[in-house]
């Protein structure tokens, strides 16, 4: 926008024309200082600003909730009370916005149904395709199952020449408890009178006055029709599609036409082959949500509830000797591993030898035993039959585990749905490949002149919604993936494919940071897909950190100009080359005024925890050292397997020799290295940090319990004999009962959208009255709740308890919350900080057990002023005599590691490999490396 617009805009905003722009007028919610801003339409604009500055606020605490509130006004009373609650957002006014549609980063769905194909809606293109198309082909003989029709029997005989004589018969069948004469009395009675008897035409009253015409003869047919050919006669036509019906009904679904001269030739109408009778292929036949499609032993899930040989056998470095068998290991069952070390010697069994070198035959052995040992299923089943005893019931739960169902093998559909194929590849084998494959697939598929015409349009679909995956970066996930297990940036691009597939126009679309999980070589590519959902006629409002997406931005809206009460104002406003000259945060950083340092020194390491043979999804059987007491990252282009090495390999493995992880984990031959000096691992992830509305950043860190006792000492409440739970929000005494401690309450309307209100109560305060009569410096507890971190670590600058509790809070980036905020209104990124805080306050006190931290993106939603911030304090974790290890992308956190590990080079099939391990100094003489050509630019 030029200087003079923004100029006119600040003076006067009202006189914009809301059909070029979307104009908010004085907007409050949350930290936002009365902002006034106009958002030009059909461009793409990007909010940015330091973390907590009121980017979110602005993009979908007003512009977004305003766009669905309208909506759901527009909506009639009855249908609104089925709708969440809508409130006006706290502004002036917003003119001229559009529908809108958010996407943001939480993978809201845990439905174990939920899958890649599902949520992008292929699957259900790809069910209709096989139905209507499909051929079903049988597991015996590979030949095509086919069925006869009346339609495909009438267009066989109208194929004959004119004139030509036929018989239309059916199999002439006696029936269970029936006589022959029986029969065919019962024949009689349906109005037919002959009989084909080798050949020979007898008149059904001949055969029932003399039997032995048709005793001990095979072929027998009952007479429906005599015909002659007439190609042009439509009673002709009519006539024979009417015998061929009643040949298929009386004949049991056979139908013989017998030309005379020429032989019989036999149609049937059952979908039948080799033995084997098929069903016909329906939507539902594909269906894992439908009880008729859905695998019977797993019933739809992929997964059943079984021993999980991770959970007996943890440690795969130990030998049977040794306590390999965990269950063996008690006084108890120690009778059961007697046995098998006794007789060993018996049946040559290497007791000595570590599970991992033992071969498959061996590995088999001790689970199914022989006549010198009973095995561990034995073990098991034993364990089964006394669960009427409760510590069998704990005892067994303690080894169960999810795992892939025996029948279906993880497809999740029933074993004949795979005998259905287009191309010689059935509906299972195409959400087993990546979608770049699938992709390659309906690229090159090859249909006759039939098949074109009814999958024209399926297939436009589905190239479309294929294409658009590719191009969001997700070319690497199966359709068969759990959408439960995608991370926040993944299934977030795949609501953005799902929305361009939806092809909407004139649209506002809000997006929370589409690049969080994208190497920078795929954001190229992201920025080419939001580019496309503009041009269609859509105003795209992209919330972002990162450097490739301003710079494309038709238009940058920057909110500072710093975090929480110092934040919420719009400094700047413009294209990227109009942000030279200004002194914000985001101006600095992009006009390379302000930079993080790159560390003098990389620590040295010489402990490390090695992962022999990991296989589990791409990885391609590779043994990787990661190093101790060091900062680890783990690189590699999106889907090249660093998640799967980390979350599904490292941490399970580590985590279930500890007794603290009960997840699966995935394939691997073996740890080895120093892994016992390991005392406890900590994965800090972006899940939220609690479920209640009433869990917050205070609580979850445990600084608000010297608070409480803090008030609890004041004169006034000895007096009054409070005590530190009277200061409580979650317990009754001192919280205000109206409300419960919430400050709001809600009214559930019968026909209208339910209202959040402010407690009349207690106004808000959340706490009784003659609570709020006792104060510290002036302040009660209340104000004390309303405080931001930093606002209160000035307050408390004399109280170590609580300063020690909420200065690692500050030391992550997150000054700018507010004591009492509820940790639902906490992004994922702002979640995962306050975990490393809470991990820091411990830091201080806690046992001297070396920790090995594991690190999900922590750098999602902050911005480049903030992660200095964060890395500060995490390498404070590791000078702490801990390791840390993190999956990222961000350049300036991959320059600061002390060692990096690189998968790839590329995603799903051809990732899974070690690109590179080694410092970042040498990363970049990789010459075919993507992470090292865009860490030149950094070094």
């Amino acid at each position: 926008m030029n200087k003079v617009v923004e100029k006119e805009l600040r003076s006067d905003i009202d006189a914009l024309d809301p059909k070029e722009y979307i104009i908010i007028k004085g907007a409050r919610v949350n930290n936002l200082k009365n902002l006034s801003v106009a958002v030009p339409r059909y461009k793409l604009v990007v909010i940015t600003g330091p973390s907590g500055s009121g980017k979110s606020s602005l993009a979908f605490d007003t512009l977004f909730a305003e766009g669905q509130r309208m909506y759901v006004e527009s909506l009639s009373s009855y249908a609104r009370q089925f709708l969440g609650r809508m409130e006006k957002p706290e502004v002036e006014y917003i003119k001229g916005v559009s529908p809108a549609i958010a996407i943001e980063q939480k993978v809201s769905t845990r439905n174990p149904r939920s899958t890649v194909g599902t949520s992008t809606e292929i699957y259900d293109y790809l069910k209709l395709l096989f139905a209507r198309i499909g051929t079903t082909y049988s597991p015996v003989s590979n030949k095509k199952v086919t069925r006869d029709t009346v339609t495909s029997v009438v267009d066989f005989l109208l194929k004959q020449e004119d004139g030509k004589k036929l018989l239309i018969l059916s199999p002439f069948l006696v029936h269970k408890n029936r006589t022959l004469e029986q029969e065919l009395n019962i024949l009689l009675s349906k109005g037919f009178t002959r009989l084909l008897v080798d050949g020979d035409v007898y008149f059904i009253e001949e055969i029932l006055e003399d039997p032995d015409l048709v005793k001990k003869k095979d072929n027998l047919y009952v007479v429906i029709d005599r015909a002659v050919v007439k190609k042009d006669d439509e009673e002709t036509q009519f006539r024979l599609s009417d015998s061929v019906q009643t040949a298929f009904f009386e004949g049991d679904g056979v139908c013989v036409i017998d030309l005379v001269e020429k032989g019989k030739k036999e149609f049937s109408d059952k979908f039948e082959l080799d033995g084997i009778k098929f069903e016909s292929p329906t939507v539902n036949l594909f269906s894992f949500n439908n009880p008729y499609g859905a695998c019977k032993t797993c019933e739809g899930f992929g997964k059943v509830l079984g021993i999980d040989p991770d959970r007996v056998i943890p440690d795969k470095g130990l030998s049977v000797f040794d306590g390999a068998i965990v269950p063996w290991r008690s006084e108890s069952m120690k009778q059961w591993l007697d046995d098998l070390v006794k007789n060993a010697i018996q049946f040559d069994f290497p007791i000595h030898r570590p599970y991992h070198e033992l071969d498959e035959k061996e590995k088999e052995l001790l689970w199914t035993g022989n006549k010198y040992f009973k095995g561990l299923n034995a073990f098991f089943k034993h364990l089964e039959t006394k669960t009427h005893k409760i510590q069998y019931r704990v005892l067994l739960s303690r080894y169960r585990g999810r795992t892939v169902c025996p029948d279906c093998k993880g497809s999740r559909l029933r074993k004949d749905a795979s005998y259905v194929k287009i191309n010689d590849h059935s509906i299972i084998d195409l959400v087993l490949m990546p979608v770049e494959k699938v992709k390659g697939f309906f690229d090159g598929i090859k249909l006759n002149e039939y098949e074109t015409k009814v999958a024209q349009r399926i297939l436009k679909e589905l190239k479309n919604r294929l294409d658009y995956l590719c191009r969001v970066g997700l070319g690497y996930l199966t359709l068969n993936r759990l959408t439960s297990t995608l991370s926040g940036g993944e299934f977030q691009r795949i609501k953005l494919a799902t929305s361009l597939g939806s092809a909407l126009v004139g649209s506002m679309y809000v997006l929370d940071e589409p690049s969080i999980g994208l190497h920078p070589r795929d954001t190229e590519r992201l920025i080419s897909v939001l580019k496309t959902l503009r041009d269609l006629g859509n105003t795209v409002i992209v919330v972002e950190h990162e450097e490739e997406v301003m710079r494309s931005a038709d238009q940058i809206i920057d909110i500072g100009p710093d975090a929480g009460s110092n934040g919420g104002e719009l400094v700047f406003q413009g294209s990227i080359d109009e942000l030279n000259g200004y002194d914000t945060h985001t101006a600095r950083y992009l006009m390379e005024k302000d930079v993080i340092e790159v560390p003098k020194i990389r620590r040295k390491w010489k402990d490390s925890v090695e992962i022999v043979g990991a296989r589990e999804n791409n990885l391609k059987n590779i043994s990787v050292k990661i190093p101790l007491d060091v900062l680890t990252v783990i690189t590699g282009v999106s889907g090249s397997g660093k998640s799967t090495l980390v979350k599904k390999i490292l941490h399970p493995a580590i985590g279930k020799i500890l007794g603290t992880v009960g997840e699966s984990t995935g394939k691997f031959d073996r740890l080895e290295g120093d892994y016992k000096k390991i005392g406890r691992i900590e994965f800090v992830d972006q899940n939220p940090i609690g479920k209640s509305s009433r869990s917050n950043p205070v609580t979850y860190v445990k600084a608000y319990d010297p608070i409480r006792q803090l008030f609890a000492d004041q004169p006034l409440s000895k007096q009054r004999g409070y005590k530190p739970a009277f200061f409580s929000f979650n317990v009754d005494g001192g919280r205000c009962e109206t409300c419960q401690g919430e400050g709001i309450v809600k009214i559930e309307m019968q026909f209208m959208a339910d209202i959040n209100l402010t407690c009349e109560s207690c106004k808000g305060k959340r706490f009784k009255q003659e609570i709020l009569e006792v104060k510290y410096k002036e302040k009660d507890i209340s104000d004390i709740l309303a405080l931001t971190i930093d606002e209160s670590i000035e307050f408390f600058h004399d109280k170590t308890a609580i300063l020690n509790k909420l200065l690692p809070l500050q030391e992550v980036g997150m000054g700018y919350v507010r004591l009492g905020q509820s940790s639902s209104s906490l992004s994922g990124g702002e979640a995962q900080r306050v975990k490393l805080a809470s991990y820091l306050g411990k830091g201080s006190n806690a046992s001297k057990e070396h920790t090995l931290f594991i690190f999900d993106e922590p750098t999602t939603g902050l911005h480049f002023h903030d992660i200095r911030k964060l890395l500060g304090a995490i390498n404070a974790l590791v000078d702490g005599g801990n390791s840390a290890v993190i999956i990222e992308h961000n350049m300036e956190v991959i320059k600061s590691a002390d060692w990096i590990i690189d998968l790839g080079p590329e995603g799903g099939e051809n990732g899974g490999n070690i690109n590179f391990c080694g410092i970042p100094e040498k990363m970049i003489e990789e010459k075919k490396n993507h992470t090292a050509r865009f860490l030149r630019e950094k070094l």
